[in-house]
């Protein structure tokens, strides 16, 4: 098992802000993985608040690289337990890996991941698009020029129900909110019923990622549903948000990859919760990968491709928050030059 990895950091449209700050570019890591003649790519974004920068993604493979090249590649799910041992703290790269991995498994059958595991795209919850915290005319400019059924808009700043409000006024479309931790229980519980009334779909993480206790409280009295974004991580994080959220929203990056994202979307269905899976402002590579789980989801939020200026691969598409699958085999992504 050959590989190469490029850094790469791609340029955003507008700058994107959220309640933890803002940013013009996204770092991101793309993997090729060759296997007998057959290339597999995966991504992993780096998001600062992680602290697993581009560095150490590339700092850890050149360690292990041997070990790499020695693995004799069956299926993906093996794989992934072996990178899971092989880089126990960088659970970034395993994703931008074990994304490769499934990539060659379904060119090998010739085949996208969704139909060898027999899902019926159709079934493909739209995505939303997402407006970053700005200024409300820049916020409104944002929107129309991206005339969207669903936007995420994200909040946790002092003037956020005007935000939202003023929004509405422009358009019918679904909202949901994300205060990416940005509120307290007093400002959750006071913003809540009025979202509500502004034709608000749901909420993202409210509260502080570890704020066990008040999530639980609000859990039982919000109107609207909760989903834990930073509070849901890994898989072991699933039956601590039961009871706390209404749903989690899976990220690849953050769980591992795709191989842990199916175990979790079905432990979650156990526990009668609801799942999203999210981005973080993936180029087509990473949102290809989105792609294939969606059909398992109620929501999606996979728009990073519409929000950076600039991608690596061609691949999946999108009509109006409709997922345009590709007839490419694996993730259904084509990278022209690596």
């Amino acid at each position: 098992m050959d590989f190469i990895a490029k850094d790469f950091n791609l340029l955003f449209k507008h700058p994107f802000t959220i309640s933890k700050g803002t940013k013009t570019h996204q770092p991101t890591l793309i993997v090729e993985l060759n296997y007998l003649g057959i290339r597999g790519y995966g991504e992993a974004p780096a998001i600062s608040y992680y602290d697993l920068p581009i560095a150490k993604m590339l700092e850890d493979l050149e360690r292990k690289k041997i070990f790499l090249q020695k693995f004799s590649f069956s299926d993906p799910e093996r794989y992934w337990h072996y990178l899971h041992h092989l880089f126990p703290n960088n659970s970034f790269l395993v994703c931008a890996l074990d994304m490769a991995g499934w990539d060659i498994y379904g060119k090998m059958k010739g085949k996208q991941l969704h139909q060898l595991w027999q899902l019926d795209i159709s079934k493909s919850p739209q995505t939303d698009f997402t407006i970053g915290i700005d200024t409300i005319d820049q916020m409104i400019l944002k929107m129309k020029e991206r005339p969207w059924p669903i936007y995420k808009i994200k909040v946790g700043v002092p003037d956020d129900i005007e935000m939202v409000a003023a929004l509405r006024e422009h358009t019918d479309a679904v909202f949901r909110v994300d205060a990416n931790a940005g509120w307290t229980l007093e400002e959750a519980l006071h913003k809540i019923p009025i979202l509500k009334q502004l034709g608000v779909e749901l909420v993202e993480q409210p509260l502080a990622t570890d704020n066990w206790e008040e999530m639980k409280t609000l859990f039982e009295k919000s109107s609207l549903p909760i989903i834990a974004d930073e509070s849901c991580v890994s898989e072991s994080d699933v039956e601590k948000c039961h009871l706390h959220f209404h749903g989690i929203n899976i990220k690849l990056t953050k769980c591992s990859g795709i191989t842990p994202a199916r175990r979790m979307i079905k432990r979650a269905r156990e526990l009668d919760m609801k799942v999203m899976i999210g981005c973080m402002n993936e180029s087509s590579v990473g949102t290809a990968a989105i792609a294939q789980l969606a059909p398992m989801a109620d929501y999606i939020d996979m728009d990073g491709p519409l929000l950076l200026a600039e991608d690596t691969a061609k691949g999946v598409g999108f009509e109006f928050g409709n997922i345009i699958y590709t007839d490419t085999p694996g993730l259904g992504v084509v990278i022209d030059s690596f």
